[in-house]
């Protein structure tokens, strides 16, 4: 799987229970959400953008889901070595600072405000969060469901709307609010 990045013995999988690209060894039977040590990072981000991408943020139905009281988000998330969880699909060890991170994400911004392109769009090759295969879309969530920062921000967005950076834990995040 060379045109994919990764190191010898490794390959890319698709969880049916996540809908969601994995990464799997054979010989180790080994395998993990984050892309293995030694992983070529450009390669891998072309790789999961040609084959593992949704081409666009399908509708699900709301209230007759049992979605009463919940929205419906994507998201971009650029982490940095001071994340909850400083490694993602793209970068098995994330080694920003929060200030490259913040660099990146408002370059993000100001691409997805000019109209250049879209959150989704750039979610898919861009985004620290498995999200990302499905342009970033978090599906619904009610209150409680999400960190607070993020869940303020997303309930004060009206459908359509982008928020500015919002910092969590987890990173820094520009919200869209698709429902």
């Amino acid at each position: 799987m060379s045109d994919a990045g990764l190191p010898a013995g490794w390959e890319v999988r698709h969880s049916t229970s996540k809908n969601l690209p994995y990464y799997f060894n054979a010989s180790q039977q080994v395998s993990r959400w984050e892309p293995p040590q030694g992983t070529d990072t450009d390669k891998l981000k072309n790789y999961m953008a040609r084959n593992h991408s949704a081409s666009e943020i399908k509708p699900e139905p709301s209230a007759a889901n049992g979605n009463e009281g919940k929205i419906r988000a994507a998201h971009l998330l650029v982490k940095h070595k001071d994340s909850r969880r400083p490694s993602s699909w793209r970068e098995a060890d994330i080694t920003r600072t929060k200030e490259e991170a913040m660099t990146i994400i408002l370059a993000h911004e100001q691409r997805i405000r000019s109209g250049q392109t879209t959150l989704g769009n750039l979610a898919v090759s861009e985004s620290d969060c498995s999200s990302a295969r499905k342009m970033g879309d978090l599906g619904y969530f009610g209150k409680g469901d999400m960190q607070k920062e993020f869940e303020d921000a997303a309930f004060n967005l009206k459908p359509g709307e982008i928020s500015h950076v919002v910092e969590t834990a987890s990173g820094l995040h520009l919200i869209e609010r698709i429902e």
